[in-house]
C-alpha cells in the first residue's frame, strides 16, 4: 500500500482535508465486538454536538422510563357537580407530552368531550383552564440564541404542548419592494399581533424569519421573500400552546351543547397547596419507543426538549432546566460515561454552548448496545441512505443500510455518532464531531462519508 493510500485510510484524511483540516474536531472509531480502537483524534476533546445531543436525552429517557412509558394528560375538575352543572373549573393538567395535536391531529378532542359528558358534566359555571404548572415558567432555554426564539425549530417547552407548538403564518407576496401581507395563521391564535417587515424582493428563496417569546402574543417578522409569489406559509412557534388547547376544548364543548360560562385560561405557576381535584379522564401518548423514533429519526427538537424537561421532574416539582441538566449529567456519570468535562445546556443540541466529546458518545452508544432497551434504541436511529436525517449519507455505496446513527447539523458543523455493521458480523461504534469548518454542512458530510468509506474498505 502506498504512503498516500495509508493517509487516506486514517483520520489524517480528515485532519489534512481543505474543508475539515482546520476544524474543531473530536473523532473515535472503535470495534464494539473486540474493543479495538480503529481510529482516534482528540477523542477526549469536547465540541458542540448539535443534534447528536439527542442521544444523551433519548438514551436516558428510554432506560429511566422504559419503552412502554406514555405521557399522561389529565382532565380533572374543582368544585362539585350538581344536576349536571359543574360549579367550578375544568382543568387540563399537562404532563409534558410533546405529541398532543401533532401535525394538526386533533381527533382526540372528541374523546375528551365524550369523557366529560360521561362524567355527568352538562354545563360548566367556570372555565377550561390549562394547568402547565408541572414545569417552571422558563419555557425558552436561556442557552438558545435570541435569533432562534420564535422559530418553529426552537419553540417554547411547556407542560402542555399542542400542535407541535407551531403555527403556520400565511403571507401574500406581491410586487418587488412591497411588504408581504399577513393574511392569517393556522391554527388561528386570538389576539396575536405581528410587527411585519418582510420584504418582497427579486430572490428565489424564502428568507423570512419569525422572532418572539413564550407567552407573548407579539411576533416580529423580518427578512425577504420572492416577489409575486402569491400566498405561502412561514412557520413560527405558538406563544401559549396550553391556552390554545384550552380554547379548543372550550369551543368543542360548546359545539357539543355543553355551555362553558367563562373563557379559557391558563395557570403556569406550581402551587403545592392546590386543593385536590377530581379526575375525569387520562389521555395517554403513544409509547415512548415511538416518540423517540420521531425524536431521533427526524431530529425533532420539541420532542427532545419535552423529554429533557420531563426528566428534570424526577428530582422535584416544578421541573426546571437546571434539574434536567443535572439529571442527564448524573445519569450518564453513573453509567460510566466520561461526562465530567461536558457542557449540557439543553436536550436537543440547539444551544451553541453544548459540548461533548467523541469518547463520551462512544461510551454512551456502547452502554445502549448492551441495554435491556437495545431493540427500541436501535429502532430509533436513522439508517444510512434510507431513513430520516441519514437518508443522504452513504446512499448507493457499500455503507448504505449499514450505519445506524444520529446526525447533527448547524452552520459549519456536521456530526455523526452511531454504529456500523461490518460484513464479518462485528459492530463498530463511532463518533465524528466536526465544528467550525468552512463551507456548507453538505460539503463537510461529503468529506466524512469518504472517510467512513475508506476506513470501512480497509477493515471489511
Amino acid at each position: 500500500m502506498s504512503i498516500l493510500a495509508a493517509i487516506l485510510l486514517s483520520v489524517n484524511f480528515l485532519t489534512s482535508h481543505p474543508i475539515t483540516g482546520q476544524a474543531n474536531m473530536s473523532v473515535l472509531v472503535q470495534n464494539l465486538t473486540t474493543g479495538e480502537v480503529i481510529d482516534s483524534y482528540r477523542a477526549d476533546h469536547v465540541v458542540p454536538p448539535a443534534s447528536v445531543m439527542k442521544l444523551l436525552t433519548t438514551g436516558a429517557a428510554l432506560e429511566t422510563l422504559g419503552p412502554g412509558f406514555r405521557f399522561p394528560t389529565v382532565l380533572e375538575y374543582s368544585g362539585e357537580i350538581e344536576k349536571g352543572r359543574l360549579h367550578g373549573n375544568l382543568y387540563i393538567r399537562g404532563g409534558c407530552d410533546p405529541s398532543l395535536g401533532w401535525k394538526g391531529r386533533t381527533a382526540f378532542l372528541n374523546q375528551w368531550v365524550r369523557a366529560i359528558r360521561q362524567a355527568g358534566i352538562c354545563a360548566i359555571d367556570g372555565a377550561v383552564i390549562a394547568d402547565m404548572s408541572m414545569l417552571d415558567g422558563e419555557a425558552q432555554n436561556p442557552g438558545w440564541l435570541c435569533e432562534d426564539a420564535g422559530n418553529y425549530y426552537a419553540p417554547g417547552i411547556f407542560a402542555l404542548n399542542y400542535y407541535g407548538n407551531t403555527m403556520n403564518i400565511v403571507l401574500r407576496s406581491d410586487a418587488p419592494g412591497t411588504v408581504a401581507v399577513v393574511t392569517g395563521t393556522e391554527p388561528k391564535v386570538e389576539g396575536l399581533r405581528f410587527i411585519n417587515h418582510v420584504r418582497c424582493d427579486k430572490i428565489a428563496y424564502d428568507g423570512a424569519f419569525v422572532s418572539g417569546l413564550p407567552y407573548s402574543n407579539e411576533r416580529y417578522l423580518t427578512g425577504a421573500v420572492p416577489s409575486n409569489l402569491g400566498t405561502f406559509g412561514v412557520k413560527g412557534d405558538l406563544p401559549n400552546p396550553g391556552l390554545l388547547l384550552a380554547q379548543h376544548v372550550t369551543a368543542k364543548l360548546r359545539e357539543a351543547g355543553v355551555p362553558v360560562a367563562c373563557e379559557a385560561a391558563y395557570e403556569a405557576d406550581y402551587n403545592p397547596l392546590t386543593p385536590p381535584r377530581k379526575e375525569v379522564y387520562i389521555h395517554y401518548s403513544a409509547p415512548l419507543s415511538e416518540l423517540i423514533q420521531e425524536t431521533n429519526i427526524n431530529s425533532n427538537n420539541l420532542y427532545a426538549e419535552a423529554l429533557f424537561r420531563y426528566l428534570g421532574t424526577r428530582y422535584t416539582l416544578p421541573g426546571t432546566i437546571h434539574n434536567s441538566q443535572e439529571f442527564l449529567r448524573e445519569y450518564w456519570r453513573r453509567r460510566g460515561v466520561t461526562i465530567q468535562n461536558a457542557i449540557i445546556k439543553d436536550g436537543c443540541g440547539l444551544a451553541p454552548q453544548d459540548a461533548v466529546s467523541a469518547k463520551a458518545f462512544v461510551q454512551l452508544l456502547t452502554v445502549m448496545s448492551r441495554s435491556p432497551e437495545r431493540e427500541a434504541w436501535m429502532a430509533s436511529l436513522p439508517v444510512s441512505g434510507q431513513t430520516g436525517t441519514l437518508r443522504s449519507l452513504c446512499a448507493q455505496t457499500a455503507l448504505e443500510g449499514r450505519i445506524h446513527a444520529k446526525s447533527g447539523t448547524i452552520a459549519g458543523t456536521k456530526n455523526f455518532a452511531g454504529y456500523i455493521d461490518m460484513p464479518n458480523g462485528d459492530t463498530w461504534v463511532f463518533a465524528i464531531l466536526i465544528n467550525s469548518a468552512p463551507g456548507k454542512a453538505k460539503n463537510i458530510q461529503t468529506v466524512i462519508q469518504q472517510y467512513l468509506l475508506d476506513v470501512y474498505k480497509k477493515h471489511q
